[in-house]
């Protein structure tokens, strides 16, 4: 039986945290066992607002290739590939745009909550607001089914989903298939700082690479309960840090559940919630931080393997482009 197609993928703006493990590389780890996954190194989405800053997108290429395989990814299994390096997604992505109007882009919810937290106003980059468009030029160049996504990354798929029905009514008959949205149960990470998000660039993530040093230190700043002053007080869980990764990393779920009733009656300190989650991260990160220095002495290898998925990735997406001009009955040489 033919396995199916999952796609996924990063933006190569920095290394990855514990935002993308829970999100959806923990996923990956299982997924790559039983489906033919693709892992995009996406560049060129990376560009729509990082234009001003190639060689921060470039660099970073080979820092998110580092996080992947040092969580896991076996190139055997899974195929790690390089976006700039697919010429078919850029032709799908302008054929698409023929289908979609500035409104419909405008509309999405997932592009309108990112413009207003990028403060771009009316000067949107054309690169990020017609990113729906690319990304279901990825999506279906691959023949993806199946797609990991954080749940504010739903509308994408469902955008997705609308351009392969037009392509397909186009075409008459059924070019490509619609994919699904898989949504961790898991949710969204918040930064250590208590932030709705975990980001890179708002200094509140935790990076799959920190030391020893920086997770004591992130640990230790998290957001608990500004309420909480003395172990005696009942304290909060929701909207506590400290608690919400807990119920994200720690496997003894009874253990958590322990710890949640005694703090909510009063008797327990933040700083003895804090050492429990500093020690599974620890052990989480450690053997991640080791792998991942190891793989670093072998850069070599590192950049044959990504063209090696590159190369694998690049048949498959032009064999693609090629049914879907000709389906449409584009001129064909």
């Amino acid at each position: 039986m033919t396995k199916a197609v999952i796609l996924t993928g990063d933006r190569t703006t920095g290394p990855l945290h514990l935002g993308h493990y829970v999100g959806s590389l923990r996923s990956r780890l299982t997924f790559q066992e039983t489906h033919q996954q693709f892992l995009l190194l996406a560049d060129m989405q990376a560009l729509t607002d990082n234009a001003h800053d190639i060689g921060k997108v470039r660099n970073n290429v080979i820092e998110v290739a580092l996080d992947y395989l040092a969580i896991g990814i076996d190139p055997a299994l899974t195929s790690i590939c390089l976006q700039s390096q697919l010429p078919a997604l850029a032709e799908l992505s302008m054929l698409y745009l023929n289908f979609v109007t500035v409104a419909r882009l405008e509309r999405n919810p997932t592009i309108k909550d990112e413009i207003r937290a990028r403060g771009f106003g009316r000067d949107i980059p054309a690169g990020f607001l017609c990113y729906p468009v690319a990304q279901a030029a990825d999506i279906t160049a691959f023949r993806a089914t199946i797609v990991p996504v954080g749940e504010d990354q739903a509308p994408l798929i469902e955008q997705t989903n609308e351009i392969v029905r037009r392509v397909n009514a186009l075409a008459g008959r059924e070019l490509l298939q619609q994919a699904e949205a898989v949504i961790p149960p898991a949710g969204r990470l918040p930064g250590v700082d208590g932030r709705a998000k975990m980001s890179k660039s708002a200094g509140n993530a935790i990076a799959l690479s920190a030391s020893p040093d920086d997770i004591s230190a992130a640990v230790r700043a998290m957001f608990t309960d500004p309420d909480h002053l003395r172990i005696a007080d009942p304290g909060k869980v929701e909207g506590n840090v400290v608690f919400i990764y807990l119920d994200a990393f720690d496997d003894d779920h009874d253990a958590v559940e322990e710890l949640k009733a005694r703090y909510r009656h009063g008797g327990l300190g933040d700083s003895a919630v804090k050492r429990r989650l500093e020690d599974i991260l620890q052990a989480l990160i450690a053997p991640i931080r080791k792998r991942r220095a190891e793989l670093a002495n072998d850069l070599d290898h590192v950049v044959d393997i990504i063209r090696h998925g590159t190369r694998k990735a690049r048949e498959i997406t032009e064999r693609t482009k090629r049914d879907v001009t000709e389906g449409l009955g584009l001129f064909q040489l």
